[in-house]
C-alpha cells in the first residue's frame, strides 16, 4: 500500500520517530520497507536458498536420471521426470525472486515481470497437482491388475497426460493474469494496494472459486485412488502371505512378486502426494477463509504458508532419494560423471531383489 510521509515541525523537546524506508527513496508512490535485522535477514536467506538449490539440482538429478537410462524409461518414470521439470522450473523461476521479495519486503523487478512470476507460480504448481492426479491413476491401476497394467498405461497414455498436465495450467494462468479478469469487481483494492516495489495480485471471489476447484477436485482424487489402493494392497499382501505358506507354482510367484514391486512403487509415490498435499493445503485453506470473510492474512503468515507450499518442490527429490535405491545409484553416476561414458545408459540401476 502506498504510504506517504508529510513533515512537520517538531519542538526541540520532542523525539523524532524513525524515518519510513521505502522500496524505492526517492519515487513518489513507493512501497514502505519492512526490514529484517542483519541476523534474521541471513538466516532466512540461508533457509530459502537452500530450498532454492535443494529444488533446482535435486529436481535436475531426477530428470538426468530418467531420461539418461535406458532402464528406467517407463510411463510411470516418464510422470516423474515430468513432474520433477514443473519442480525445477519453480525452483528457477519462482521461488529465487519470492525470496528476495519475502526477505526485502520488496519488488525490485518490475511490474511486468510480477505477472509473469505469478504466471508460473500458478501454473507451475497447479501443473505439479496434475501430475500427481495422474500418477494415482497410474498406481492404482498398476496396484489392482498389475499384469494388464502395461497394456492399459503405455508410453503414448503416459506422453497425454504429461500434456494434459503442462497445457492446461500453462493456458489457465495466461488466460487469466494476462488479461486482467483476476481483478475484475476490485479495483478498489487494486488501486489501494498499488504502489512502487509491490508485487500483490488480487484474485476477485468468481475466479478463486474456480482456482478451489481446480486444487480440490484432483486432490479428491487422489485421496480417494490412494484409499483404494492401499485397501487392494493390504488384500494382495495377505494372498502372498497365504501363497508363501504353500507350495506355490512358477506363474503364482511371478504374479507375487509383480504386485509386491507395484505396491512399493505406490507406496513410493503415495508419500509423494501426502507430501504435496501438507505443503499446499495450510496455503489453500487460509486463501479460502481470506476469500469468505473478506479478510487479508497478516504479511509475515502468508509468506510462511506460501515457502511451506514452496518447499514441495524440494522434497520430492528427497523421497526418492530414501525409498528408491536405483535413484541413489543414479545420482552416484551423474555426479561422479560416470554417465559421460557411453555404455552409461545401458547400466543396471536395479538390485536382484527389485
Amino acid at each position: 500500500m502506498s504510504l506517504y510521509v508529510n513533515n512537520s515541525i517538531m519542538s526541540s523537546s520532542e523525539s523524532l520517530p524513525p524515518p519510513l524506508q521505502l522500496c524505492y527513496e526517492n519515487v513518489n508512490g513507493s512501497c514502505v520497507k519492512s526490514p529484517y535485522s542483519h541476523g534474521p535477514r541471513v538466516l532466512l536467506y540461508m533457509v530459502f536458498g537452500f530450498g532454492v538449490v535443494l529444488a533446482v539440482f535435486g529436481n535436475l538429478l531426477v530428470i538426468i536420471s530418467v531420461l539418461h537410462f535406458k532402464q528406467l524409461h517407463s510411463p510411470t518414470n516418464f510422470l516423474i521426470a515430468s513432474l520433477a521439470c514443473a519442480d525445477f522450473l519453480v525452483g528457477v523461476t519462482v521461488m529465487p525472486f519470492s525470496m528476495v521479495r519475502s526477505v526485502e519486503s520488496c519488488w525490485y523487478f518490475g511490474e511486468q515481470f510480477c505477472t509473469f512470476h505469478t504466471c508460473c507460480d500458478v501454473a507451475f504448481c497447479y501443473s505439479s497437482l496434475f501430475h500427481l492426479c495422474f500418477i494415482s491413476i497410474d498406481r492404482y491401476i498398476a496396484v489392482t491388475d498389475p499384469l494388464v497394467y502395461p497394456t492399459k498405461f503405455t508410453v503414448s497414455v503416459s506422453g497425454m497426460c504429461i500434456s494434459i498436465s503442462w497445457i492446461l495450467p500453462v493456458v489457465y494462468s495466461g488466460a487469466v493474469f494476462y488479461t486482467g479478469v483476476n481483478d475484475d469487481g476490485m479495483e478498489g483494492l487494486v488501486s489501494a494496494l498499488n504502489c512502487v516495489g509491490g508485487c500483490q495480485v488480487v484474485i476477485n471471489q468468481a475466479w478463486f472459486l474456480i482456482n478451489l476447484l481446480l486444487f480440490f477436485i484432483p486432490t479428491l482424487v487422489m485421496i480417494v485412488l490412494y484409499s483404494k489402493i492401499f485397501l487392494v494392497a493390504r488384500k494382495q499382501a495377505q494372498k502372498v502371505e497365504a501363497i508363501a505358506s504353500k507350495s506355490e507354482s512358477s506363474s503364482e510367484s511371478f504374479k507375487a512378486r509383480v504386485a509386491k514391486r507395484e505396491r512399493k512403487a505406490a507406496k513410493t509415490l503415495g508419500v509423494t502426494v501426502v507430501a504435496f498435499l501438507i505443503s499446499w493445503l495450510p496455503f489453500m485453506i487460509d486463501s479460502f477463509f481470506d476469500s469468505i470473510l473478506g479478510s487479508m492474512t497478516p504479511g509475515y503468515i502468508y509468506e510462511i504458508l506460501a515457502w511451506v507450499g514452496y518447499y514441495n518442490s524440494s522434497l520430492n527429490p528427497l523421497i526418492y532419494a530414501v525409498f528408491y535405491p536405483w535413484f541413489r545409484r543414479a545420482i552416484k553416476l551423474t555426479i561422479t560423471g560416470k554417465v559421460l561414458k557411453d555404455s552409461s545408459s545401458t547400466i543396471n540401476l536395479f538390485s536382484k531383489g527389485i
